[in-house]
């Protein structure tokens, strides 16, 4: 303790930079989760009772949504890793053209809206579909409800899977493979006893996190989930829709419940279990499948997949150009001029409010993962989990404990663009700390030590050593931040106001009046948008970390 005391005496501003933290922490995480616990077991006449979760819990509507949710996260996930882990073994092990293609496939959901498959589905299999009707002649044809969210989200959230496995699997040393064939076994005998046991952890892994995704995932349900209700849709319609505070607090408390004890198990269990391979031992190169039936039809798999995959987001500015999809396929400027017109407001808000939040959720990742890996002080592991916290809660639960928590003095922030721009910081925070300690780690303490030693403040030592050093993890920060921003949905949904409105509420609120050109304009120009931004950072980094070469140079 004495050993803190010193290190505070040396260094005055760790002190007061940890409070701080900490207190931001506090107001814009635990106090909004504090409140849903409390209205959750608040009566509508203000007393203590259980009202609201015997409704949930009873068997009725609210019941069913939560029993949906879980059935529709299961087989979303279990699609998802399979097709993801073929993508990935297909990555690792397969010698295929189109690789860079199938690689780059996992991109686009990052900077796409939440729901642009769901678009894209209504144009292609609803009841004016190009698929359904035009190609083969169906008059009726219903994509809404069960089977049209699993193919919508399976669609949207295998990349996040393939992003987890394919990393494992190319790290799986191939000696243990080789081993396998040299005392006789077949491929599908390796596969089966080595690859697919050392597969374990990322399979699980990736199922589990599309597995939160799933359940959290409030756009889609919201535009192509039909009468199939789901917990995300059901929380949203009764805070919004029946104004049942109650009701729509207890179901945000269970689902958080269940999103907090799948994050649980993905690090705590999984992530505990010993898959070594990588020993520091010399190994051989991994020997690539260059021919038969199965580089076939895993090539096939990949192709189709891919295919279906780019048709379904290029459909989306095609049909901003048709007049009235199914009915008059003219093309028309008439959705940009509505865009550019009634919806300018939306486009202007959602930019302003990115940037803002953009620099802050990126700076204050990096001085969070700095205090996590560097600094030693009480309370630093409630830090780092309270912080680590967001990435487990759905955006329907923040958005309904901000709505709580911030609508009477003090802290009257609904309505306001501080509130929009608290749940942007709070929603990207987590990658920002990953990306920061993971850089963190690799970097030797004594080059800080040595600045320190000659002389220069913490502030000085965090602003002209460390931060340079971690740039990489620093933009990697800002880029996951503004693509956050930009596409957030299920959080803000509740915090839009007549004084601040986004492109992703008004992309829903066009699909609701069954405007799809206009909504497809919107989802098109988001896309510009997120394309032209990240073109810009990552000019910036490759222009910064060319710079510096050129100094170490000279």
């Amino acid at each position: 303790m004495s050993a803190m005391f010193k290190r505070f005496k040396r260094e005055p501003l760790l002190p007061i930079l940890i409070v701080l933290v900490m207190a931001c922490l506090v107001v814009f995480i635990l106090f909004p989760l504090y409140q849903i616990l409390k209205s959750s077991f608040t009566a509508s006449n203000g007393q203590f009772g259980m009202e609201g979760y015997g409704r949930v819990l009873s068997g009725g509507g609210l019941f069913r949504s939560l029993t949906n949710s879980l059935v529709l996260a299961f087989i979303t996930s279990t699609l998802s890793t399979a097709i993801a882990y073929m993508f990935a073994y297909t990555f690792a092990y397969v010698n295929v053209p189109l690789k860079r293609l199938f690689n780059g496939i996992a991109i686009l959901p990052v900077i796409s809206p939440p729901f642009v498959i769901a678009l894209s589905a209504m144009l292609l299999l609803g009841k004016q579909g190009l698929i359904t009707k035009h190609l083969l002649g169906l008059e009726n044809a219903n994509i809404y409800g069960l089977h049209g969210l699993v193919l919508v989200q399976t669609l949207s959230f295998f990349p996040i899977a393939f992003l987890t496995l394919s990393g494992l699997l190319r790290s799986i040393s191939p000696s243990l493979e080789e081993a396998s064939q040299n005392m006789g076994a077949g491929k599908w005998k390796t596969f089966v006893s080595v690859t697919l046991p050392l597969s374990v952890p990322g399979i699980a892994n990736a199922f589990l996190l599309v597995f939160v995704q799933s359940l959290a995932d409030f756009g889609n349900p919201m535009t192509i989930g039909g009468n199939y209700s789901t917990v995300a849709r059901e929380i949203y319609l009764q805070a919004v829709g029946s104004y049942n505070m109650q009701a729509g607090a207890a179901l945000a408390m269970l689902l958080l419940t269940i999103t907090i004890i799948v994050y649980i198990l993905q690090n705590f269990w999984v992530g505990k279990k010993s898959y070594v391979t990588v020993t520091g031992k010399p190994t051989g190169i991994r020997r690539m499948i260059d021919s038969g039936p199965i580089k076939t039809i895993l090539f096939i798999i990949c192709l189709a997949i891919t295919v279906i995959v780019i048709a379904f987001y290029a459909l989306v500015p095609i049909g901003s150009f048709i007049k009235l999809w199914g009915i008059n396929n003219s093309f028309t400027l008439d959705h940009y001029k509505y865009v550019f017109s009634l919806g300018q407001k939306a486009i202007k808000d959602t930019l302003k409010l990115a940037v803002i939040a953009t620099p802050i959720a990126g700076l204050l990742g990096m001085i969070m993962a700095y205090l996590i890996v560097r600094k030693r002080f009480v309370g630093k592991k409630a830090l780092e989990a309270v912080s680590m916290l967001s990435i487990a809660v759905p955006g329907t639960v923040i958005g309904i404990g901000y709505i709580l928590a911030f609508n009477k003095a003090p802290l009257a922030l609904t309505g306001t663009g501080i509130i929009i721009v608290a749940a942007f910081i709070v929603r990207a925070l987590p990658v920002g700390i990953r990306s920061g300690v993971a850089a963190l780690q690799q970097i030797d303490p004594s080059i800080e030590e040595a600045a320190t030693n000659l002389g220069a403040g913490q502030t000085k030592v965090f602003t002209s050593i460390v931060l340079p050093l971690i740039k990489s993890a620093f933009f990697s920060g800002l880029v996951n931040s503004f693509v956050k921003s930009m596409t957030a949905m299920s959080a803000v949904i509740f915090l839009i106001s007549a004084k601040y409105n986004l492109i992703t509420a008004s992309i829903l609120s066009q699909v609701e009046a069954g405007r799809i050109g206009a909504a497809s304009a919107y989802c098109t120009i988001l896309i510009i948008i997120m394309v032209i931004a990240l073109f810009i950072l990552n000019s910036l980094v490759k222009w910064l970390n060319g710079s510096n070469r050129g100094k170490s140079y000279g």
